[in-house]
């Protein structure tokens, strides 16, 4: 029997077993659970809208899986966790129901929910709650320094300026992700967050400008918490102004041997399977796949206001 608890807010001790879950997850896999926004909302308290759903086995105070909600840009976000020893085809169709019960009653909307490398026991959990799947992505590493026949970069770049350049940036990035459901729409108050993190270097977020614009940019940053160094392109564009002129290949050059020359051994990104040019690209230049993110989506409908309770009659 599982209980499971809806939470808008965390209390330290209920933070802690959600970082406890989370950590043991992450030892099992290698992967850190939670995308980057789901991470800074729990870390930070979340934003408005922030839902958690604690999962315990009945009477046990240890949670067994842990599912967040992100409500932004007209969408949900829903990660859920379960621990390694969890019998996923238990947990997951409970969890899910709750989860879509509550966006039900919260307005429903389009949700999407990311899972690393699933398995079919994960698709048929997905399918049978209701979600269809969606987006692929890769994420491709390669190996650094590049070899010097491919880190030529002919294109100039200067740091990014805080205080400074965060409106052209904002400007630029929503734009090109202007189709995008997590990356568009973002806002001062996202990009300042960001700034806040231990991980930010203004060495490694690079600005390329024409004609007095800002016209693409490649921010990476370094992850040095498990053994050498890996280097993420974080987010990369090019604003649609400045399409064709092959600044994304240059600005990924810039961004490796930016990574390279602070000590990163092992370069990584993400890119949708479907962007057939983006991945031949970074093939090219000696990236291989080394995991798969697949995206499962629902149309969740609200549900119907509840109906007023009728006065009872008294009989006389």
């Amino acid at each position: 029997m599982l209980r499971l608890d809806v939470h808008h807010d965390l209390d330290d001790a209920q933070r802690a077993s959600v970082h406890a879950l989370l950590e043991a997850v992450h030892r099992h896999t290698g992967t850190r659970p939670l995308n980057d926004q789901l991470w800074l909302d729990l870390v930070h308290g979340g934003r408005a809208g922030f839902t958690a759903i604690l999962v315990r086995e009945a009477n046990t105070p240890e949670l067994v899986a842990y599912c967040q909600l992100s409500h932004d840009n007209d969408s949900w976000a829903i990660d859920l966790v379960v621990l390694p020893a969890a019998d996923v085809s238990t947990v997951g169709p409970s969890v899910l129901a709750t989860t879509v019960g509550f966006i039900a009653g919260a307005g429903g909307g389009h949700v999407h929910w990311w899972v690393t490398d699933p398995d079919q026991t994960i698709a048929d959990i997905a399918v049978a709650s209701g979600f269809a799947e969606g987006r692929t992505l890769f994420q491709m590493r390669v190996p650094l320094p590049l070899p010097s026949s491919l880190a030529t970069v002919d294109v100039l770049t200067r740091p990014f300026e805080v205080g400074r350049d965060e409106t052209a940036w904002l400007g630029v990035n929503n734009a090109a992700f202007a189709q995008h459901a997590e990356q568009g729409g973002w806002t001062v108050a996202t990009l300042r967050q960001r700034e806040d993190e231990a991980w930010f270097d203004t060495g490694g977020f690079l600005i390329h400008e024409r004609n007095g614009r800002m016209a693409a940019f490649c921010w990476t940053k370094l992850d040095t918490g498990t053994g050498p160094a890996l280097g993420e392109i974080y987010v990369i564009a090019v604003h649609p102004d400045f399409h064709g002129l092959g600044l994304g290949k240059a600005l990924t050059v810039a961004g490796l041997r930016s990574m390279t020359a602070r000590g990163a051994r092992t370069g990584m990104l993400y890119v949708d399977r479907d962007n057939t040019a983006a991945v031949g690209l970074y093939e090219h230049l000696g990236f291989s796949v080394h995991r798969v993110d697949r995206e499962f989506v629902a149309d969740v409908e609200a549900a119907p206001p509840a109906r007023p309770a009728l006065p009872e009659k008294t009989m006389s």
